[in-house]
């Protein structure tokens, strides 16, 4: 009896200390992120028509095969990064021709049960009426922490949500590139004011570290250079991860260009930096091994890596339940607008004078009345075939939903402009072997060709309405010699023109007006005398309907010279933009 007593008092003392030897339990997350989908929804190129090489119905097989065939899974979450309601016509048709039915984004990716996503500055480019109802229709919470509504001084879409997994709360953060001022019209952001990218997540970490066991960084912002880092920077999204401590994983986009990496933040902890580029070719993964002792997170480990999914079949389940929107989306784009005489590329306008930028400068002064013309290349591989022109067409022809402004601006400002895109576009020559174009150093090691260019080729702005010479012997600042305009009359550097540019370009975009003409950001606005109040591709397209048939044709108002040098360039320089 004595011996029993004993033992039940041993017990009774022992049970604490048992109990508080505390369970140890791992836990497993996968974390998926896509990002710039630019309306690849289908396996199909609606603007060359062809089949695409991604699209979210190749994305919809690999998260099938990941869940196991179910629709959801207990540690998988899913997430995109914005820039998905532009680029495809798929994205242009339900965001302007069909805005009656369910927006096409919200319905695939609440088929496919997304946890969160963020907006892109492409996104905002389709203005409060789109994404505002693309937001109301979506499933999952919309995250934007620096997207400051004016009206209160609060976030515009949530700050950041709490996502569950077996146990484990993740946290995850939301922004976007705070120059959209700079690129996009005001009507376009009214009432919205976009934050710092570090001051932000500062401001929310000590709350996401409260709530929960892993914090996940969503910014539609790229890589960039984090050591120059500025308030208002393009591409922050390594800055935050340094100096921001707390982030287990962050991921990015933006700027299209794949990122696996790992960074050090200024508390000595190592986090993955994720992008997988652009067009639903492939997502970012990280795996996650989360030890808890009790309810104590002890341990986290990460493991980051970038997954190609343009090898995967489609979802044909996926297929089916599209099928609808897909037909509605081909008959949009096969609609014949016209008939061109010529093939139009946009090669040939990074080397002179070209019917394809012709054709543009010249319905620009047709639609504006403007005295001077601007604009650029928008991608490298642009075409527009002879004969029958389709709505696809107009997505190769001019690729994003820019406004058509005009400016007045002095014929000094024209011609400092002017200096400052061939600054960006063209080398200086020292002999009729080097280079035309302005190349990376490491262009040859390079994948893709638009990569090889040292500046992006959608800042290469040329000039019509007036006749001039770009010397390319010259230095920055001294290539450009303008001779007369169009007419014949002189151009004067001391008398205002009417000058017609696109939207991204008259907010600042490329800094052509701002650090070319040297016309402070603050002034931008009041140079704007005329605006349209659709994208210049609906003008473009009303034009050529109008017209029947083009003849677009190089007008050689411009030239680089010395030609024999440049002709000599163009040969190996194409070479490497193949």
């Amino acid at each position: 009896m004595l011996y029993q007593r004993i033992l039940g008092l041993m017990a009774f003392v022992l049970l604490p200390v048992w109990g508080m030897q505390a369970q140890v339990r791992k836990v497993k997350l996968t974390l998926i992120e896509t990002t710039d989908v630019h309306g690849n929804y289908f396996p199909y190129d609606f603007i060359n028509g062809r089949p695409g090489k991604g699209s979210m119905a190749r994305i919809s097989a690999y998260m099938k095969q990941l869940r196991g065939g179910r629709r959801e899974s207990k540690g998988i979450v899913l997430l995109d990064n914005g820039d998905i309601l532009q680029g495809q016509p798929s994205a242009y048709y339900y965001n302007y021709i069909d805005t009656l039915s369910t927006h096409l984004t919200a319905d695939v990716l609440n088929y496919m049960k997304y946890d969160a996503a963020t907006v892109g500055n492409h996104d905002v480019e389709t203005g409060h009426a789109v994404y505002d109802r693309w937001v109301k229709q979506c499933n999952f919470p919309m995250l934007g922490a620096n997207v400051i509504n004016t009206a209160d001084d609060k976030p515009y879409w949530k700050p950041y949500t709490i996502i569950e997994r077996q146990g484990v709360k993740i946290a995850v953060l939301g922004m976007i590139t705070p120059c959209i001022p700079k690129w996009l019209p005001r009507n376009l952001w009214t009432g919205l004011q976009f934050d710092d990218l570090v001051a932000t997540a500062r401001k929310y970490m000590p709350e996401m570290q409260r709530e929960a066991d892993v914090v996940v960084g969503l910014f539609h912002s790229g890589v960039g250079h984090p050591e120059s880092y500025t308030d208002g920077c393009e591409d922050g999204a390594v800055a935050v991860a340094q100096q921001v401590p707390g982030f287990d994983v962050v991921f990015c986009g933006h700027d299209h260009r794949q990122a696996c990496q790992q960074v050090v933040n200024t508390d000595g902890d190592t986090v993955w930096v994720l992008n997988p580029a652009a067009h639903a070719e492939a997502v970012a993964r990280a795996n996650m091994v989360v030890t808890f002792k009790g309810r104590k997170v002890v341990k986290k480990h990460t493991q980051g890596r970038i997954v190609n999914i343009d090898s995967l079949q489609p979802d044909t389940a996926y297929i089916r339940h599209f099928s609808q929107q897909y037909e509605k989306v081909k008959a949009f784009t096969s609609k014949v607008i016209g008939h061109s005489k010529h093939a139009m590329q946009s090669i040939p306008a990074l080397f002179g004078s070209s019917a394809f930028i012709d054709f543009i400068h010249q319905m620009q002064l047709s639609i504006s009345g403007a005295d001077i013309s601007f604009a650029a290349p928008l991608a490298l591989d642009a075409v527009v075939p002879q004969g029958d022109i389709r709505v696809s067409d107009m997505f190769n022809l001019y690729r994003y939903e820019n406004q058509l402004y005009v400016m007045n601006l002095t014929g000094k400002e024209v011609k400092d402009y002017l200096e400052y895109s061939y600054a960006l576009w063209t080398n200086q020559m020292e002999s009729s072997t080097d280079h035309l174009l302005l190349f990376r150093p490491d262009a040859q090691q390079l994948t893709n060709a638009w990569q090889r260019l040292q500046n992006p080729c959608y800042n290469f702005d040329s000039a019509m309405g007036i006749h001039y010479v770009v010397d390319v012997t010259k230095p920055a600042g001294s290539k450009v010699t303008i001779t007369q305009m169009a007419d014949g009359k002189p151009f004067s550097l001391n008398k205002t023109y009417r000058c017609a540019l696109s939207s991204y370009r008259g907010n600042g975009g490329g800094d052509l007006l701002t650090k070319g003409a040297g016309i402070p950001v603050s002034e931008l606005s009041k140079r704007i005398v005329w605006s349209t109040d659709k994208d210049l591709r609906y003008y473009l397209m009303m034009g050529i309907e109008r017209q029947g048939t083009i003849d677009p044709q190089p007008q050689h108002t411009w030239k680089f010279i010395p030609e024999a040098w440049v002709d000599s360039a163009r040969v190996k320089d194409e070479y490497l933009l193949k």
